[in-house]
């Protein structure tokens, strides 16, 4: 039997600009895979709704995924990767983890000049 579970998150879109500027790219560095990056950069002047997009996706993934972990040093910001395909719609990667009991998963991104927020929905199958 299939079980849901789900994760969601919301953050102002200046305090991860503050972050990314008060720690001359230690921040992005830490937190964003390269492709990532690559992303955002490429947006211009808003470029900080996009990372502070990722930042909320990846808080929301690391709530889905919380009944995995035995504890959340389990997994790190370069684990989670948020990527966009041909039609602009975001999903998810993990990177060197692996969570078998994941059957399907799926995100929503949204943002706006202060506000970046994402949703995560996920089916597993309990062990």
């Amino acid at each position: 039997m299939l079980k849901i579970a789900c994760g969601i998150d919301i953050i102002e879109v200046n305090r991860i600009e503050k972050s990314i500027i008060n720690t001359n790219g230690r921040f992005i560095k830490e937190i964003y895979t390269e492709k990532e990056i690559e992303y955002c950069e490429s947006k211009g002047k808003p470029k900080y709704e996009h990372y502070a997009a990722r930042f909320a996706a990846k808080e929301a993934i690391f709530k889905a995924i919380s009944t995995f972990l035995k504890d959340k040093y389990e997994i790190s910001w370069q684990n989670v990767q948020i990527l966009n395909d041909e039609k602009g719609k975001p999903h998810i990667e993990f990177i060197n983890v692996e969570f078998n009991q994941i059957k399907s998963i799926d995100i929503s991104i949204s943002h706006i000049k202060e506000y970046a927020i994402a949703n995560v929905s996920l089916l597993y199958e309990p062990y």
